[in-house]
């Protein structure tokens, strides 16, 4: 495959997604690509949302405190729809001086059974928490941070876009993917589609700090889908992988177009392996100087 141009720049952390209607609008669909309310739902308060830790810096000391609430495979249990983005209801006697965060509810057929609130589930590979259960209009409101719509995809979901889902792991869980926290290392951009027999081929422009992170044969979670990394160029700045016909058919990932941005999460040991060496570099460094 031909290197992408470096003129593509790692996609950064975008304050303005928070200004709803001002983002550009989405290019043709791809050839391939195809594809209700209770008076009383229930509603967990006072809880306004739940801020998934995302690193400004996968080398920052930070990560390692990072806590492992959840855990995911990053095998994608259903394609849910999003219902609704937006503020979340004024609780009665208002809702005081600060400001709230963005309420995300999504339909779904299967994740309803067995769920409580309080529960996590990946959206699109991010760990987001249950804080409304509608059972009339089969859908589940998840909490989102300001800090997490600026360091992931999910501030560019509307109504009727279609999402990844997971819940998380239980002892008895089988580990059919690998260990996906739900904690996105940021976004990265669709490049290219290239379909080779029932297969595509997808490649996606990254950022150089979580480039650093894969490698070869390796594991990335994309949109909270597990996926194999075929081939990393970290000069020209993108990776690639091959989805097969099942995996097109139960993700979101072939509905979008190139230029879309997609969440990205490194695998965890990788990143304790950069810590770990940094730590032990700088170490030998003081300890010459």
């Amino acid at each position: 495959m031909a290197p992408l141009p470096t003129a593509a720049a790692a996609v950064r952390c975008h304050p303005h997604i928070l200004r709803r209607g001002l983002l550009p609008a989405s290019s043709p669909l791809l050839p391939f690509a195809s594809r209700v309310a209770s008076s009383t739902p229930l509603r967990a308060q006072p809880l306004r949302f739940s801020l998934s830790p995302v690193p400004k810096s996968i080398s920052s000391s930070s990560t390692s405190h990072i806590p492992v609430r959840s855990l995911f495979t990053g095998i994608v249990e259903e394609v849910g729809r999003v219902r609704r983005i937006g503020p979340p209801p004024t609780p009665p006697g208002g809702g005081g001086d600060a400001a709230p965060g963005v309420d995300l509810e999504v339909e779904t057929k299967n994740l309803l059974a067995g769920t409580q609130l309080g529960d996590s589930i990946a959206v699109d590979g991010t760990c987001l928490t249950v804080a409304a259960i509608d059972t009339a209009a089969s859908t589940l409101t998840f909490g989102v941070a300001p800090e997490t719509l600026r360091c992931t995809s999910l501030g560019e979901r509307v109504a009727g876009d279609d999402v990844n889902l997971e819940r998380a792991l239980t002892p008895a869980s089988r580990m059919g993917g690998h260990f996906v926290q739900g904690h996105v290392d940021g976004t990265g951009e669709i490049a290219a589609f290239r379909p080779e027999g029932d297969s595509i081929w997808v490649t996606v422009r990254a950022p150089p700090e979580i480039l650093s992170l894969l490698v070869p044969k390796g594991f990335v979670a994309v949109d909270g889908t597990s996926l194999t990394v075929v081939n990393v160029n970290e000069e020209a700045g993108w990776f690639d992988f091959m989805l097969v016909r099942y995996t097109q058919d139960n993700v979101v990932l072939p509905k979008k177009k190139v230029g879309d941005k997609v969440n990205l999460e490194a695998d965890i040991l990788g990143k304790y392996v950069v810590k770990l060496l940094a730590g032990r570099l700088e170490a030998t460094s003081k300890a010459n100087s």
